[in-house]
Formats: C-alpha cells, structure tokens, sequence
C-alpha cells in the first residue's frame, strides 16, 4: 500500500508564552482538558468552526480554537478520514466509506483527531467554563532608574530603588495572597527601570522566594527584564546556576533599534546589547528578546528578527502601545505595520526554527493555550513599585490600590471596578462571535479602555491581527512539517 494512503497527523503541544514585559494571560480554557475519551460505539462528527488550511505536498492544517492542542497537520490520507465525519458517524460507518485506507488505520486516525479535539462526539457542545488560573505573576519593580530613555517608555524615571526591607515584604505578600487564593505556583518578575542597576536585591530576593516556595509547597518561575547594557558576567554566571530566566529587548539591528532605544546622552544601545547577547550566550543563558513594533522599527523588523533566529534565540513582537511619556511619532498606521510583520513573517518562514514562536508572534494574542482573558491583569497578576504600592498594571504603575503590608493585595486588586476592566472575552462586542477569541481574548484591555473609554469592545488592533492570525497558524504547520514532529499515538 502506498505511504500517502497511511493516515498521518503532525502536531506539537503549545507551549507556554515565552517571558515579556506584560501581565502573563491566564490560565486556559476547560476545554483544553477533560476530552471525551474516544468511544468507536458512538457518533461522532467535525468539531464545528475549524480553521482549516492549505499545505504544501497535500498537506492541511486544521485548528480548533478553544481545542487542546495547537496546530494539526494532516497529510491528505489523515485529512479523508476528518472529512468523513462531516456528518455524524460512527466510527465502523467511516472505514467502508474510504477503501483506499485500511480499517484499522482509519480507526486508529480517527481516534487521533478525537484526542486533538478535531472529532467530538455528536451534539457534544465544547465546554465554556474555565479553570482558575494556577500561578500568581508580580512584576517586582525593584528600581524606578533606568541607563536609557527609550522613546516609548511609560516611566517618569527617576533614581528612586526598592530596599531589601520592602523587597521582602513583596515578596512575602505575593505568597501571601498565592495561598489564600489557592494558586499552585508564582511568577516573579525583576523589572524596572533597569533591574540590573539594583542586582544584590534581585539575588536577596531570589534567595528568600526560593525558601519560602519551599516552606509552602509552591512552584517558583522567575524572569529578569533587562535592556541588556548592563549584564555582567557575573550577573550571566548567577542567572544560569540558579536557574533564572532572562529576557532583554531588542528592537531591531544597528540603526532601527537606535532610533528607540537610546543613552540619556543620546547614543544608541545596539552594540552593548549585541555584545550583552553574545555574553550571555557564552555563559550558557539563552535570553528571550523583546521586540517593540513602532512606527520606527517596524520596516526593519525582518532584520532583528533574521537577528535572534541567527542565535537560536526565541522572541516575541509586541505592538507599541500609547502613553503620555512616549514619543509622538511611534503609532504605525495599519499598512505599514501589516507590511511590516508580513516582512518577518517571510524571514520565519525561509528559516523555520526548530522550536515554535506559535505563543509570541502577533503581539498580546497568545496560542499558547486558550483562554479569555488577554492577561492576568485585575484577577492573577500584581505590580509592586519600589516604595512597596501595589497596582493593577506596570503601565499604571503610579495608581497604586493597595500596599504589601495588606493582608491580601490580590483580593482589593480584584476589587477595584473603576477604570480598565479586564473582562472575558465573550463579554465584549465585536469578540464574541469571532472564532480568534480564544486566542486573541480582546486584546490589551488597558489600550482599548484608552481608545474606546469601553471595557466591552474589541481591541482598536483587531483589524491587525485577523489579517495576521491564518498567516502565523500557517507557518506553525509549515515548521511541523519541515521538522517532522512526532505524530500522536
């Protein structure tokens, strides 16, 4: 029998969204767990609203946006035995319909394509509850001063620093409210300002966060944000042994990242943040780069990201987003922005990386896992400035709603109902019919609150990213097929 008429299904797990300077999304949807075990005695049928797509060599992908698995590749074979069940059928109803195909081959594909949520039992309706999120993530703000003046920055720098006696306090009253909101696991994010300027701090408080996760049962996940000027072997050397993730920005390569992110005196950081990189490679860090897509940048973006696919290094592509200490000039309109993201789309693809960028590539949406909420900003998410105030978003670091010494900063950062309002997804217009609003979740909801004065409308990039959606899902089945992922069993 010929290869081509052995069902064959390609897929990789999606992973977590790689570390950036914003709230992590929360947790995914039900959906994504609990699958109906395969039953060949009942019917069962295509999962309604697939996104499906042309491959090269016969191939397709397929996509269920609120499923539990990513992309799913198909060789044309895999994709007969889909077809069959676009009526319900049993399982036995479907062989004899595709003779090319053995029996059990067709019953073997098809309970692939159940276990990915492709199939789904006949008038089974996809589940639209969601678990509570398992980690607790606290942007720490260690340092309020910065060695650059980035043009986009949402910071009044000044040299004010968190002390070690208010670091602990942080740091004990994110754990504090991780118990009494049942989370599994925190996050801790060293930030800024540049957090490199107050390292003894990072390392004390890395020290007293490991104890007290071990004290109390709880996963500890901790990310440096850096600018990269700063990074000395010696901050690399502590970073790899202990195991603490590092992620630097880079918004392009030689002029288009100096055009945004500059010394105070005015001169470029490219070089340092280039040699930074290559240090930090040496000494076995691999950092995550943070790109920031603006009107400067945003034709060169091909450029820097050739630039972290050269390094093997992971990175997102974050949208610029509006505040009252950036720049004027920095809004790219929708052309030029889309031009430019189809531009490193191409390099992508003439360069398909090993692992995938499916979680990070179209700004705040995230194909990590389902979920509904764009971050965790107002429900699992918490920043502390240096003086120790607790607010709901580092872009609105200043208004402060709590303090670490509250027995419970988490539950009046749920409270507060002025302002952004960081609702579900299907709760906004525009959004809740969409098959990307499991992804997308409504996009960043501080921006839209600032554009629209509305907390229930679709984000003001919408446009943008369903250009871009079909386009990122495409090069996800491209790089299974160039990297020829383990098929399920």
């Amino acid at each position: 029998m010929s290869h081509t008429l052995i069902p064959r299904v390609l897929w990789s797990p999606p992973g977590e969204r790689l570390d950036d300077d914003c709230a992590c999304p929360d947790s995914g949807l039900a959906a994504g767990s609990g699958r109906p075990v395969f039953d060949s005695d009942l019917p069962w049928q295509t999962t309604p609203a697939l996104h499906r797509a042309p491959l090269p060599d016969d191939h397709s992908l397929a996509f269920n946006p609120p499923g539990p698995a990513g992309v799913v590749v198909l060789n044309e074979a895999a994709r007969r035995v889909l077809d069959a069940y676009a009526r319900p059928r049993l399982p036995a109803e479907v062989a004899p319909a595709l003779p090319a195909l053995r029996p059990p081959d067709v019953l073997d594909a098809s309970r692939q394509l159940a276990a990915l949520g492709l199939l789904q039992p006949s008038g089974l309706l996809q589940p639209a509850g969601r678990p509570e999120p398992q980690t607790l993530t606290a942007w720490l703000h260690v340092t309020n001063a910065c060695n650059l003046r980035c043009t986009y920055c949402y910071l009044n720098k000044t040299n004010a620093a968190m002390d070690e006696a208010t670091g602990r306090a942080a740091v004990e009253a994110v754990f504090r409210s991780a118990r009494h909101h049942g989370f599994r696991a925190v996050k801790l994010k060293y930030a800024g300002g540049e957090a490199t300027l107050n390292f003894p701090l990072v390392r004390a408080l890395h020290a007293y966060a490991r104890a007290l996760a071990a004290a109390q049962g709880l996963a500890l996940r901790e990310v440096v944000l850096s600018n990269g000027v700063g990074l000395t072997p010696a901050m690399l050397e502590f970073l790899r042994a202990e195991g603490v993730r590092l992620m630097i920005s880079l918004d392009g390569v030689g002029a288009a990242h100096d055009a945004q992110r500059i010394f105070a005196n005015g001169r470029g950081s490219f070089m340092s943040v280039a040699h930074s990189l290559d240090r930090a490679l040496a000494h076995g860090v691999r950092p995550h780069l943070s790109i920031t897509v603006t009107a400067r940048n945003a034709g060169a973006l091909a450029e820097a990201v050739a630039f972290a696919l050269d390094r093997e290094l992971l990175f997102n592509l974050n949208f610029f987003r509006e505040n009252d200490c950036a720049a004027a000039d920095l809004r790219a309109d929708e052309a030029a922005l889309l031009a430019g993201m189809r531009q490193a789309l191409a390099v992508i693809e003439a360069r398909l990386p090993r692992a995938s960028l499916l979680a990070s590539l179209v700004d705040r949406a995230s194909f990590a896992a389902p979920h509904d909420r764009a971050c965790g900003a107002g429900h699992s998410y918490l920043v502390i400035d240096e003086r120790g105030g607790v607010a709901r978003c580092q872009m609105e670091i200043e208004k402060t709603v709590a303090d670490v010494f509250a027995e419970d900063p988490l539950g009046l950062v749920r409270a507060v109902d002025a302002g952004f309002q960081n609702i579900a997804v299907n709760e906004k217009e525009g959004c809740r019919d969409c098959e990307w609003r499991y992804w997308c979740a409504g996009g960043c909801p501080l921006l839209t609150f600032k554009a629209t004065g509305r907390n229930d409308v679709k984000s003001p990039n919408c446009h943008i990213y369903k250009a871009l959606y079909p386009e990122v899902l495409r090069l996800e089945g491209l790089r299974l097929l160039r990297w020829h992922a383990a098929p399920i069993h």
